[in-house]
């Protein structure tokens, strides 16, 4: 149990899915209580077959059409446990990582970003980065991963999952 008497969300970390929803995806996200969707989604149905697992928060990336841009802002802020929380593709920040968005988001503990297809969990003093890499169409020799994590009070724990043998 966490501080708060909750048992915790489990959490579905996900970005770049481009337009692929694969079974290996759903099969890593079952059970969740939230899904994280760090932008490049692809077409705006993609977020049903999403929504049918559990909840999504969803920011649009630099591919994404008018269809999700119009439903979505650009930076979703909100608080998991005793988190703060922001959510966002990154784009907008050239090539994100972690220097850029402590500058950009100081006051969040948890930052979960996309666009550059390379995992990534880094804590940095009392922040947390994560970028769950792409889980869409491969991308050069960049695995295809997605992060499964777990929030319980201020506790941020995470596992990358490799979707694809080999990636």
């Amino acid at each position: 149990m966490s501080p708060s008497g909750s048992p915790g969300l489990e959490l579905g970390i996900i970005s770049d899915t481009h337009g692929l929803i694969r079974p290996e995806l759903l099969e890593a996200l079952d059970g969740v209580d939230q899904i994280l969707h760090a932008g490049d989604l692809g077409p705006v149905e993609l977020l049903y077959e999403l929504e049918a697992l559990a909840p999504v928060i969803l920011v649009p990336g630099n591919t994404d059409g008018f269809d999700v841009r119009e439903r979505v802002p650009l930076v979703q802020r909100l608080q998991l446990e005793e988190l703060s929380v922001v959510v966002t593709h990154g784009h907008q920040l050239g090539r994100p990582g972690p220097e850029i968005l402590a500058h950009t988001f100081p006051d969040a503990d948890l930052v979960v970003f996309g666009h550059t297809h390379e995992p990534l969990v880094e804590q940095v003093g009392e922040q947390w980065f994560v970028n769950p890499g792409s889980c869409g169409p491969r991308r050069f020799r960049l695995p295809v991963t997605c992060i499964r994590a777990r929030v319980m009070g201020r506790d941020f724990q995470s596992r990358l999952l490799h979707l694809l043998e080999g990636s």
